[in-house]
């Protein structure tokens, strides 16, 4: 891959800070569009993909409509909707509840399940991108950003 003077073509940045910023914002378009990319292969949209993930973390039990709202890493994302497309796949269950008939609660199918163990399996599929990095270089990386976002 080309350094990020090339990729958008701009030859200096204010400072090394800045550069790190805008490296930051390049990657995590890079990331969505292979993302993105890969799960176009199953149908699914990395927001759609990102609701699976947090069902399957609250397997067995259902979750919230407002619960996969909070954990969900685009916020801006309507979850509603993603929900109800993956509904319309087969991939949750939605159920009103009878004491409260505002609380829907969302549960992920055997069909979810098995299309994320086909994502974690695939080859070439989400983790493939980390490939150049070690597991030291992870940690140090998911380090710095979490200090970024103090």
């Amino acid at each position: 891959m080309a350094s990020i003077e090339e990729e958008i073509k701009q030859k200096k940045f204010k400072s090394e800070k800045h550069k790190a910023v805008i490296q930051i914002m390049f990657t995590s378009g890079w990331l969505y569009n292979t993302q993105a990319t890969v799960l176009k292969n199953y149908d699914i949209t990395p927001e759609q993909y990102n609701v699976l993930r947090i069902l399957r973390g609250a397997y067995p039990n259902p979750i919230m409509l407002s619960e996969i709202t909070c954990r969900m890493i685009d916020k801006s994302s309507n979850a509603t909707r993603l929900v109800e497309k993956l509904r319309l796949k087969g991939m949750v269950t939605r159920h009103i509840c009878e004491n409260n008939r505002r609380q829907v609660d969302i549960l992920i199918t055997q069909a979810g399940l098995g299309v994320l163990t086909e994502i974690d399996n695939a080859e070439n599929g989400i983790d493939s991108v980390t490939k150049t990095i070690t597991e030291t270089e992870a940690k140090e990386l998911n380090r710095i950003l979490e200090k970024l976002r103090k």
